[in-house]
């Protein structure tokens, strides 16, 4: 009786420590997340004071931000996300003063304001291009990560912003979305129309098996004064010629132009 008293006894020890050590690691969990957000409330606390504090000294809110990112440019995310909750609707002196501290933040700014959503991505996309025109690659792929449906106009701001670096925006942000470079060629073609046969010749180069979509999208977006360039275009990119006229009819070029050319 006594023996299986005493087993009894050890099986209830095992549970009740295994019961205690699971508790501990879930205390332990807690108590490490609770630190976590507690840690992040008080930055916020501190940079909510710290901007304040500026913006009542009369400090332009763009140099207070400035300022502040120099000195903690770790906090990006933090002085941005304060900054948006106190002044939405300027977010316009928000971006150009953490750009201005740290221009190399310009992605990550840009995608903390889209997440804000105080401003839409093409106006995001003009602020943030003409103030860092070196990362304009790389603002329009964050922009359209986040909206995907708004690429064609993306695309068109970012050139219209910055018109030196519309190829250079077309092939990287087609080479991102590859299902969305008739998009991307539309609002290339609505920035720098005269532009419309060289930027089919380098969308055929990177996307051949396109080649006839590209000349039907290319020919219908654009005034039909373009058409023969952009069939000499899409001929001079590796397409036959008698597709390349083809297509340029689908889109609504006259066969007549290409029957005179001949």
């Amino acid at each position: 009786m006594n023996l299986a008293i005493f087993a009894d006894l050890e099986r209830y020890r095992d549970v009740t420590m295994n019961k205690l050590i699971v508790l501990l690691l879930v205390c332990g969990l807690s108590t490490g997340a609770f630190a976590k957000d507690f840690a992040q409330y008080k930055q916020e606390r501190l940079i909510t004071k710290l901007l304040k504090q500026q913006v009542n000294q009369q400090i332009s809110l763009k140099n207070s931000i400035s300022s502040i990112l120099t000195i903690y440019p770790e906090q990006v995310d933090v002085v941005l996300k304060v900054a948006l909750d106190e002044y939405p609707s300027k977010y316009k002196d928000i971006m150009l003063g953490a750009m201005e501290a740290e221009p190399v933040l310009a992605c990550e700014v840009i995608e903390i304001v889209l997440n804000a959503n105080v401003a839409n991505a093409s106006e995001v996309v003009s602020i943030a291009v003409q103030a860092e025109p070196a990362y304009a690659q790389e603002i329009v792929n964050v922009a359209a990560l986040n909206s995907p449906a708004d690429i064609e106009n993306i695309v068109r701001v970012a050139i219209l912003t910055e018109p030196v670096v519309s190829q250079a925006v077309v092939t990287n942000t087609a080479n991102s979305f590859p299902d969305q470079v008739l998009s991307v060629l539309l609002g290339a073609i609505k920035a720098v129309p005269e532009k419309v046969s060289t930027f089919v010749k380098h969308t055929i180069a990177l996307f051949p098996t396109d080649s006839e979509a590209i000349v039907t999208h290319a020919v219908n977006s654009s005034d039909k004064k373009h058409a023969s360039k952009i069939v000499d275009s899409a001929i001079q990119a590796g397409l036959n010629e008698q597709d390349a006229i083809n297509a340029a009819i689908a889109g609504g070029a006259k066969a007549e132009r290409f029957a005179q050319n001949k």
